[in-house]
């Protein structure tokens, strides 16, 4: 349950003394001290009363002023589904309606077919056709995250009959700080800033004023591809286009924000081998279905591991005290790895690796390798010479320990980029493997030089 999921912390509002004005059927000293809140404060509370607090809430607040709270709660996806079927279903329909067509959106994803189906039946029509516009999208694009509620003007225009169109379209649109200019055909020419516009004289055609090199996205391009357009510009909103350049919605910065936590946690997710990242509420169950794909696969690749040893017996059978340095070795060889990877999907990730500097992480991480490696040889061949009185042995042991890293290190680079280029994302299949594969390494090199001086041991 939602209530379960926090902890006791400081808010902004007395949780007990709201919750009790609920419990004391009080609507409106529940509604004079709720209202006052900030809509994230609200949301906060929403989420932590019980079920039987929230029918209350219900009861005492509009579906319009419901639709805030939707607007600013952030809930695990199974929540959303949880929530809706406490709702009366007209109650609910109504409460989507009057969102923000993507916040709508984003709330009836988490439904199933079904659900969906039966609030867009009874929602206006107005309403569930534009959500049914956007719902058809692919996720994860720039369809599937933008609104349609944005003021557009006519390049024909006059700044008065503009600021005309902006008072009537500003309490539906979600930002009025740029409006975006169109033609007939509603194809983008143009856009506008609110401070252009109030500071023009009321006869100047749009056209005269406007800014027409206007930065926009294709509706198919990737949302984290839109991210990075809307940090490089710095932009608080950018325009969606079709192939014609027809205008079809804004995405703003609000939406970007959530679209980089949700990557971001992706992509840690998908380093660990884990498909999505456990929340702290989920059971067992349920979390070791998420685990144990990558678990069984990483089980079979660790096989090749054992198998390897199992070459190397009679080497280890005649010279015991080598095991002991086995986990060393693969142990450093792993987090080298892990540290270029980290480098390699971050570059990726950001987009600041473009083709004619690929070589040159390549080449740089190979030097960083080969100095690392070098030093924390050189480090272990004197440490070990000093434990165990064997030069011979150091040596061996700091010699592996050279090659482990410097060539995990370019596996830990050139791995992702490899498959970034098969258009692979790298993190889903760059972290557990290369761990594995950093092993194998480590110990193909480290018993292959002992099988080597075996007779000097």
């Amino acid at each position: 349950m939602a209530e379960e999921r926090f902890e006791r912390e400081e808010l902004p509002f007395d949780l007990d003394f709201l919750d009790s004005l609920l419990l004391n059927e009080d609507y409106e000293g529940f509604r004079e001290e709720f209202l006052q809140l900030h809509p994230y404060d609200q949301a906060k509370f929403y989420e932590k009363v019980s079920p039987d607090s929230r029918q209350i809430i219900y009861r005492f607040l509009s579906p319009k002023e419901m639709a805030e709270i939707f607007q600013a709660i952030e809930l695990d996806n199974d929540e959303y589904e949880e929530f809706m079927k406490e709702m009366d279903h007209r109650y609910a329909a109504d409460m989507l309606s009057l969102m923000y067509t993507d916040d709508a959106v984003d709330v009836l994803n988490e439904l199933d077919k079904t659900q969906v189906a039966s609030y867009l039946t009874i929602m206006d029509q107005e309403s569930a056709q534009e959500i049914k516009d956007l719902l058809h999208y692919e996720e994860y694009t720039a369809g599937s995250i933008m609104t349609t509620e944005y003021v557009a003007i006519p390049e024909n225009s006059t700044v008065r009959s503009a600021m005309t169109i902006l008072r009537n379209a500003a309490p539906e649109a979600e930002t009025i700080y740029y409006l975006f200019v169109v033609n007939e055909d509603n194809q983008l020419t143009g856009v506008i800033s609110l401070r252009d516009l109030i500071i023009a004289d009321e006869d100047t055609l749009i056209r005269s004023i406007m800014s027409d090199r206007v930065v926009s996205v294709p509706v198919s391009e990737d949302q984290e591809e839109v991210a990075r357009t809307i940090k490089d510009y710095n932009f608080l909103a950018v325009p969606v286009v079709d192939f014609q350049n027809h205008l079809l919605g804004i995405i703003t910065v609000d939406d970007i924000i959530d679209v980089l936590e949700e990557e971001a946690s992706d992509d840690y997710s998908k380093l660990a081998g884990v498909a999505d990242m456990d929340t702290i509420d989920r059971n067992p169950l349920t979390a070791a279905k998420k685990r144990l794909p990558w678990l069984i696969i990483l089980s079979f690749l660790g096989m090749i591991t054992a198998n390897l040893m199992g070459m190397f017996e009679n080497t280890l059978d005649q010279v015991a005290l080598l095991a002991v340095f086995i986990p060393l070795i693969a142990g450093m060889a792993g987090n080298s790895g892990t540290q270029a990877l980290a480098v390699a999907v971050r570059g990726i990730a950001t987009g600041q690796l473009e083709d004619e500097s690929r070589l040159k992480l390549l080449l740089r991480e190979a030097g960083t390798g080969l100095l690392t490696g070098l030093t924390c040889g050189v480090i272990i061949t004197f440490v070990i010479y000093l434990w165990k009185h064997e030069l011979l042995l150091g040596s061996l042991v700091g010699g592996a320990i050279f090659g482990s890293i410097f060539v995990a290190t370019i596996a830990g680079s050139f791995i992702p980029l490899l498959i970034h280029r098969m258009k692979i994302d790298p993190a889903v299949a760059s972290g557990p493997f290369i761990t594995t594969l950093n092993d194998i390494i480590s110990i193909l090199i480290y018993l292959g030089l002992a099988t080597m001086f075996l007779s000097q041991l």
